[in-house]
C-alpha cells in the first residue's frame, strides 16, 4: 500500500479498494484521503487544539526543528494520542494526523523541519547534523498550525463534488490490511481485478529507518516494524519470498485480472529484478503481457547527497504486467 497513491487513484475512478502493508503507517497515510473533511471542519478543529501546551519529548530532535516548532509538534502528537486512547478520534483528527505526518521533514519552508530529505526518507540525527553543517543552516521556526491548514487547502483545492463522493463511497467499503503479502486470507478468491505493487528491492532500502520519524510521531515502534519487513541480502531468499507472493496473487486475482509488479535494477545495474520476476509470475500461473521501462530522472534526494549520474542507485522503474488466464 505504501503511501496510498494507488488506492486514492482507484477510489477517484469509482473502484472498490483493498490495501495491504506490513507497516501500519500506510493506513495512517491512506485512510484519511478516502474520507475527506471539508476545509472549514479542519480549520475549526485546528483552532480547538492547544498548540502552546507545555510539551516535551524524550529524544533530541533539535537538528530538525526550532524549539518552538518542536513544542507545537509534540502538543499535536499528545492531542492525537489522547483522542485515540479515549475512542474520540474521528475523520478530521485522522486527516490532521495524515497531513502533519507528511509535513514532518522536507526540503522547503512548507515543512516543519529545516532543509532535509523528502518526507518519505527521514535522515538519521547524525546525518541531519552533517546536512546542517554542509549547508550552514539552523532550524528556523515553522508555524505548525499554519502549515497544516496551508497544505490542507492545497490538497482540497481541486477536489470536485463527484470525486469527493467517489472517495467517500470507496472509503466506506475499503479494506486496510496490515500483514504479509503472501498471506491475505481476508481477501476472497478470484476477487481482485487489478493489483499494483512494488516489493522491497532486496536490501537496497532500509524502510524502517527511513520512516523512523513518522513512526515516532504516530507512536509506532519503527524497530518492531522493521523486524516484520522483508529485507533480504540473498537473491535466492528474495526469489522465494516473491514466489510465495505470486502464488497468493494468483489466488486472489479474478480470471482476466491483472497484476502490475514494479521493480528496478540494482547493484550498479548488474541485477535487473524484472528478469527474476517474469519466470516467478509465469510459474504461479500468470501470463506475462510485457514490461514497461521508465528511465528515471535525478531526484532531490540524490542531489542532496551529490549523486548526479546514472551509474549508482535504481535508475529505471520496470513494471512487469501479468494477466491471469
Amino acid at each position: 500500500m505504501g503511501r496510498g497513491t494507488t488506492l486514492v487513484e482507484a477510489a477517484l475512478l469509482g473502484r472498490l479498494v483493498v490495501g495491504n502493508d506490513c507497516n501500519p503507517l500506510s493506513r495512517i497515510l491512506t485512510e484519511p484521503r478516502l474520507n475527506v473533511p471539508h476545509f472549514d471542519e479542519i480549520e475549526e478543529r485546528i483552532d480547538y487544539i492547544n498548540f502552546t501546551a507545555k510539551a516535551k519529548t524524550t529524544i533530541d530532535l533539535s537538528m530538525f526543528y526550532h524549539p518552538k516548532t518542536l513544542a507545537e509538534i509534540v502538543s499535536l502528537q499528545q492531542y492525537l494520542r489522547r483522542r485515540k486512547a479515549r475512542g474520540r478520534e474521528d475523520h478530521i483528527d485522522r486527516w490532521i494526523r495524515m497531513v502533519a505526518t507528511n509535513r514532518l521533514t522536507g526540503h522547503s519552508s512548507g515543512f516543519f523541519s529545516v532543509y532535509t530529505l523528502p518526507p518519505n526518507q527521514a535522515a538519521t540525527p547524525q546525518n541531519q547534523r552533517k546536512i546542517n553543517r554542509k549547508r550552514r543552516q539552523t532550524p528556523a521556526y515553522r508555524d505548525v498550525k499554519d502549515l497544516i491548514l496551508k497544505k490542507s487547502r492545497a490538497l482540497l483545492r481541486n477536489l470536485n463534488d463527484q470525486q469527493r463522493r467517489n472517495l467517500s463511497s470507496a472509503g466506506r467499503r475499503a479494506k486496510f490490511l496490515t500483514g504479509d503479502a503472501w498471506c491475505t486470507r481476508s481477501i476472497h478468491d478470484d476477487s481482485i481485478q487489478l493489483t499494483v505493487t512494488s516489493p522491497p528491492f532486496l536490501d537496497t532500502v532500509n524502510y524502517a529507518q527511513d520512516n523512523w520519524l513518522r513512526c515516532w510521531f504516530n507512536g509506532i515502534n519503527h524497530e518492531t516494524i522493521g523486524e516484520k519487513l522483508t529485507v533480504v541480502r540473498s537473491l535466492e531468499a528474495w526469489r522465494e519470498t516473491i514466489g510465495q507472493t505470486f502464488r497468493e496473487l494468483r489466488r486472489i486475482t479474478s480470471p482476466g485480472g491483472y497484476v502490475a509488479f514494479e521493480v528496478g535494477e540494482i547493484r550498479k545495474r548488474n541485477l535487473r529484478l524484472d528478469e527474476v520476476v517474469v519466470p516467478l509470475g509465469i510459474d504461479a500461473g500468470f501470463t506475462c503481457m510485457g514490461i514497461l521501462i521508465n528511465q528515471q530522472r535525478f531526484t532531490k534526494t540524490s542531489n542532496i547527497w551529490g549523486i548526479r549520474n546514472n551509474r549508482s542507485g535504481t535508475n529505471t522503474n520496470r513494471i512487469v504486467l501479468f494477466k491471469k488466464p
